[in-house]
Formats: structure tokens, sequence, C-alpha cells
């Protein structure tokens, strides 16, 4: 394309919340048609990326490069490969259902609708920077409204959950910008692409130590990994639903984006030494998170921990395409394919957990309580909810046919040949999740005798539906075909592995 696409698609947004913010604060409704009108630019304009990639040359394209800081040698570099084009359309996706969804929002309505548009340009130029300096500046410009999302809009401790997850964040980030400052002394330059190519430190191993773990504290706090975790119930639960959503499907994709893209490639041989270290907490990660999540009779709590097993999945992958660097074509197939599942278990967290994320938000708004024994019965009461329910909690699980599955089969099989011991341990997580899912959301909300509390109790409306729909589409699509997102994951996956 001969039009810079990457910057229209990342700056619109930001465009769009100045214009909310200049829209009159007696007409609600105005600002929220005009928030969600222009949240489907981006939408649309990630479609387009998504199907003018060219599969089969691979690499970055849509590259759009120009000198910013001259003094420092820092760019305005952007561009898009085999694993961000997917987490630009997720987060193009989910801020517009997002959005829609949150037509309910009553309290300071065009305070929230700007926040939410700045916030998706935050996002997406994390996943399109491929300067350190221009990375980094979207990395923390992501905090700021997603601290008043929840500092404002949130529940009860929302002051308290808010500062958490905000302190949390930055500690990782300073930490990460202190190495990444290192780095650009060490080599000059702030690009990515050539940062991986130099290999900084790569003669003088306890500063190259040094570096791996400053910049992966940055983005495990992100994630999260255990033990980095703890702000998370904090923040998801208090969030109100959209922001929730958001911080689950795409959030915490930054920081697993950042081991992909930054962490393996620029030290790779760093994550092959400490493989085993990233692989327990890895695994911790797994089998913690279901067990805590089976503990919860909060839904929301649940969600939220079932995400730390989930992402641990993400960190399970990218753990076995480490360990493994340059052992040869066999072990590079199976890194290869160890890491088609982390990216595409990306994606599919994205889809599922913000699916239920929306769910909560639809019973709470009715029950206002997510306790799971309050429940009961629901399922013939409210049919459409539980039938949408109950396929994304089997989507969770990772049943077969559905998009859980895939990518958790591949991070498995993947693992399996490189980390055998790690992911023997973290197939536990798979029957906890089960459990769990099975019997505190599939048992305890829709079956069994139907508490009198909701004898008027009320189905899903459209808004809801539409919300939901094409979450639950791709999760049938790419449980029964995911041939069209690995085709496009796997070409840069493969140039990762090479580089190793």
């Amino acid at each position: 394309m001969d039009w810079p696409v990457l910057s229209i698609m990342l700056f619109t947004p930001l465009v769009g919340s100045v214009i909310v913010l200049a829209l009159p604060k007696e007409k609600p409704a105005l600002l929220k048609w005009v928030a969600l009108a222009i949240s489907f630019i981006p939408l649309i304009l990630a479609a387009l990326v998504w199907f003018s990639y060219d599969r089969g040359t691979g690499g970055m394209q849509f590259v759009e490069r120009a000198a910013w800081i001259s003094a420092i040698n820092v760019h305005y570099y952007l561009g898009v490969d085999g694993i961000s084009v997917p987490m630009v359309c997720l987060t193009a996706l989910l801020t517009t259902l997002s959005l829609f969804y949150s037509f309910i929002i009553d309290q300071r309505p065009k305070e929230y609708f700007a926040f939410f548009l700045l916030l998706e340009t935050a996002m997406l130029g994390v996943f399109m920077s491929l300067d350190f300096f221009l990375f980094y500046v979207f990395w923390e410009l992501s905090l700021v409204p997603m601290y008043f999302l929840i500092g404002i809009w949130g529940g009860p401790r929302r002051e308290y959950a808010a500062i958490k997850f905000f302190l949390y964040t930055l500690v990782g980030s300073v930490a990460m910008l202190l190495a990444v400052i290192a780095m650009y002394l060490e080599t000059g330059s702030w690009d990515i692409l050539e940062m991986a190519r130099l290999q900084p430190f790569s003669t003088n191993l306890t500063l190259a130590a040094v570096a791996f773990w400053a910049v992966f504290l940055g983005f495990a706090i992100k994630v999260p990994v255990f033990p980095f975790h703890t702000w998370l119930p904090d923040a998801h639960v208090e969030a109100p639903t959209a922001g929730s959503v958001i911080l689950a499907g795409i959030l915490l994709k930054l920081g697993a984006y950042g081991m992909i893209r930054i962490l393996l490639p620029i030290f790779p041989a760093m994550f092959r030494q400490f493989a085993p270290v990233v692989g327990i907490l890895a695994a911790i990660s797994i089998v913690y998170g279901a067990l805590v999540a089976m503990s919860q009779w909060d839904l929301k709590k649940l969600i939220a921990y079932s995400s730390v097993n989930h992402m641990g999945y993400v960190m399970l992958g990218v753990t076995a395409a480490a360990a493994a660097a340059g052992s040869g074509p066999a072990a590079a197939d199976s890194q290869a394919i160890a890491l088609n599942g982390a990216v595409l278990q990306m994606w599919n967290h994205g889809i599922i957990t913000g699916a239920l994320f929306f769910l909560v938000g639809v019973i709470y708004e009715r029950a206002h309580t997510r306790d799971l024994k309050a429940f009961g019965g629901l399922g013939a009461k409210v049919p459409t909810f539980a039938g949408i329910l109950t396929v994304t909690t089997f989507a969770s699980l990772g049943l077969p046919g559905l998009a859980g599955f895939v990518s958790e089969f591949l991070v498995f099989r993947g693992a399996f040949a490189l980390i055998r011991p790690f992911a023997i341990v973290s197939s536990l997580g798979i029957v906890i999740s089960a459990a769990y899912l099975l019997w505190k959301v599939i048992q305890h909300v829709l079956l069994g005798p139907l508490n009198e509390r909701w004898a008027r109790l009320t189905d899903m409306n459209r808004r809801e539906v539409i919300t939901l729909a094409p979450l639950i589409f791709f999760m049938v699509i790419f449980g029964l075909y995911p041939a069209p997102i690995l085709d496009l994951i796997n070409q840069a996956v493969v140039t990762i592995v090479g580089s190793l």
C-alpha cells in the first residue's frame, strides 16, 4: 500500500478521543455513537491489513519510518508481521465491541469513551512499534487511561485496585527502561529488529543476564506470570465490564507480545540458559491459577484467575521455543509448533476470556451479584445467555472443535518434545480448568433448581447478543478451521525460530 495505513489506524482513535471531549456532555447518546463510529475506522483498516498481508513474502510489511529525535537516533518506525497483525485486529475488534457494550454507562460518559479511544491508540502503538523508544512511549501510555477507567468507573475498591495496577506495572516498566537504555548505549540503535541482529552484551554475560531479567520483569508483570500476578484479581474485580474485557483481552497480551517480539530474539542465549526458571514459573502459573480459580465463588474473580492459568500456556510455549535454540531441525520444528501455539493462544484467550467477562457483566447488570452460590437453574430461564455461556466455557476449557483446543494442543505438542517435565506438570492445569469451569460456572449458574430470586430474570437483549456474536464466531471458525490465522502466524514464527 502506498498510503500510511498503520498511522491512520493508530491515530484515528486519538483524534476520536479529542472529538468526543469536544462534544457537549448534555448529549450522551451522540458522543457514544460518535465514539463507536470512530472505532469502526481502525477495525476496518485492521481487517484490510489482515487480508492484504502477503503471507508468501512474510516479514515486516506496511512499514513506515521517519526520523523523529535525530540527536539520539530515535525513529517513528511502524510495521507489522504475522505475530502483530492478529494482535492489531484483536485490539480493534475488542475495542469496538467494548464501546458498543458500554452504551449502558451513564456516569461521565464523555470522559469514559474518550479514555477508551485513547487506550486503543496506546495498545495499537505497542503492537506496531519497531523502535524501542516509541514502543516504550505507547507501553507507558496504556497505563493512564486504564488507571482512570478502573479508578472512576470501577467497583467499591476501585481506587485501591487502580493504584495497585499502576504501581505494579510501573515498577516493571522502570526496570525495563533501564535495560533498554543500556541496550541502546551498547548498540547505538533503538531499532528492535536491529537489536535482535546485534545481540547486545553478547560478550558480557553478566550484563546480558541483568538486562534479560530487567526486561523479563517488565513483561512478566503484565502477562502476568506467577508471582507477579497479584494486581490482576483486584483490577479485574473492580474494573467496569468493558475495562475487564480490554484488560484480559489485550493488556495482558502486551507482556506476552514483548516476550516474543523482544526478549526471545534479542536475548536467545540468556533465554535458553534461564529457560528452566521461566518454565517453572509458567508451570506454577498454569496449575496455581487453575487451583485458585477453583476456590473462588465470585464469578469475575474466578475468570480473572483463569487468565493466570491460560496465559501460563503462552509462557510455556515461549519457554519451549527458547529452550531448544540451535538444537537441530527436529527441535526447530517443535520450537515453531510451540511458538505458533503461544501466539494463537494469545488470540484465543482474548476472544474467549473477553466473552466471559462480557457475560459476567450481562448477569451482574440483572442480578447485581456475582456470587456463584446465589445462582442455579438459569439454563431454562435465560436460554440465550445459557447457550452462549456454555459455548464460551467449553472453548475456555479446550474442547475439541473450539478455538481454545487448537492453541493448547500446539503448545503442549511443542513443549512435550522440548521441555517434557514442565509440560507434564502443566497438563494438570487442563484437568483442573475443566473441573472449575464445569463445576463452578456451568453447574452452579445454569443447572439445578431455579432460585426463586431469579424468577423474573430477563434474557440477553439485542445489544448484548450483537456484542458476543463475533467472539462466538471466531471461537467456532478457528476451532474447526484454524488455517487462516495459523498461516499468518507461522511465517513470523519461522523467521524468529530461524534467527535463534
